[in-house]
């Protein structure tokens, strides 16, 4: 197999892997893949998490490495970088979508409040800082009375 089709099929395989917090999302349409790259007859995956202290960086390092080794590189390396930090505008307009599929708000820093992912409603207001992850807070919307986490922005 040449170089470019190996490096292509080890992108791939990596770019399909679920972020082990919001599942229904990629770590490529979160943009916490930066690169795979030929180093030698190494593959190395980049990644950056969403913030320093993500829980799931050691897990997500670990799911590339896995999968890379299962598909037939057993040789690949994860090489997670930290600078730049990771941002909000790196997730991709699939993972927005998905966002709004899975029924969180996706981040918009043109919005003081996000708009509900159920119903569309502007009318929303913040009932904690905190969601089920460090990178969500939780709000409720005043049309529809649903609660739903949203993306901070950063």
């Amino acid at each position: 197999m040449s170089a470019n089709n190996r490096l292509a099929r080890a992108r791939a395989i990596v770019a399909a892997l679920p972020d082990p917090e919001i599942p229904a999302l990629t770590i490529e349409d979160l943009g916490m893949l930066r690169g795979v790259a030929l180093d030698g007859d190494t593959i190395v995956a980049t990644i950056t998490p969403s913030y320093i202290g993500c829980p799931a960086t050691q897990l997500i390092a670990r799911d590339v490495a896995d999968a890379l080794a299962g598909a037939g590189f057993p040789n690949a390396r994860v090489h997670t970088i930290l600078a730049p930090a990771w941002s909000t505008d790196w997730i991709t307009e699939a993972g927005r979508r998905k966002l709004v599929e899975a029924g969180i708000a996706p981040p918009d820093r043109s919005r003081l409040r996000p708009p509900c992912p159920l119903c569309g409603s502007p009318e929303t207001e913040q009932l904690s800082a905190f969601g089920s992850t460090p990178c969500k807070a939780l709000h409720r919307c005043l049309a529809c009375k649903e609660p739903f986490e949203a993306f901070k922005c950063h």
